[in-house]
């Protein structure tokens, strides 16, 4: 089964970051948030990849192109400029790599690759969240549940702690409260290829018309995940996925 990332938009909500490089090469850990998101379907063995690049899509390429040759041994001869691999410690992924627009909608970019999924089911995702999802349940529910697409659905974190009060006086203060008990879009997509028939063109924004005919029609099903769910979008967002690497407890992992 392959997988697409979304990974082209600007990411203007981490500009701190995203000046330089693309969001999902923002690093966690010393590896960019593209390759932790690859590694969680890698892990469930699924190990072909299409990234949609899109702004800076420059350095996504450069990563990929030289991954080999910086995670591996070698050996080079000065002489002649030969360079042999002596021990390879990169994963066998393939990683296909489509420029597909800096303005591109979410839509746009997933409609570009179309040629490049065949008849099968696929998975997506897109290139600025982590997670602990099981990937593997994940396809096995969407398979059960005959419909065109599945949508993981988690409950936002809260941005702020919560307060309880009773009669003026705090009784519970939760930091790391749920925000709703609404669930939410959070990525990590099984879809049927017939879901390209409903992206219009380059500006056609994957999360406005398409998912909302299918739910019309009654063809997309939610994966409810109770776990571990983070999205990069701020820079506080970074820095917590970054503790929580460095604490050596990274769920996602």
């Amino acid at each position: 089964m392959k997988t697409v990332i979304l990974a082209g938009g600007l990411g203007t909500r981490i500009s701190e970051e995203s000046l330089i490089r693309p969001k999902p090469m923002v690093e966690i850990g010393g590896k960019p948030m593209l390759w932790h998101i690859m590694n969680i379907y890698y892990k469930h063995g699924i190990t072909d990849f299409i990234v949609c690049c899109g702004y800076k899509g420059n350095v996504i390429k450069d990563y990929f192109v030289n991954y080999s040759f910086y995670n591996s041994d070698l050996v080079i001869d000065i002489g002649s400029g030969n360079i042999n691999f002596l021990k390879k410690n990169s994963e066998p992924w393939t990683v296909t790599l489509v420029d597909t627009g800096e303005f591109s909608q979410t839509g746009g970019r997933l409609m570009q690759v179309r040629d490049l999924i065949g008849n099968d089911d696929f998975c997506m995702t897109y290139g600025d969240a982590v997670s602990s999802v099981n990937i593997n349940d994940l396809i096995t529910f969407h398979k059960n549940s005959g419909t065109l697409a599945t949508v993981t659905a988690v409950a936002p974190p809260a941005r702020f702690g919560s307060l309880e009060i009773e009669n003026g006086a705090v009784r519970k203060f939760s930091e790391k409260a749920i925000a709703s008990e609404n669930l939410i879009n959070g990525g990590f997509f099984v879809l049927n290829p017939k879901v390209f028939d409903l992206i219009d063109n380059e500006m056609t924004i994957w999360e406005k018309e398409p998912l909302e005919a299918l739910a019309q029609r009654g063809e997309l099903s939610a994966f409810l995940h109770t776990g571990f769910w983070k999205p990069m979008d701020t820079l506080k967002d970074k820095n917590e996925l970054e503790q929580l690497w460095s604490s050596g407890f990274a769920p996602w992992i």
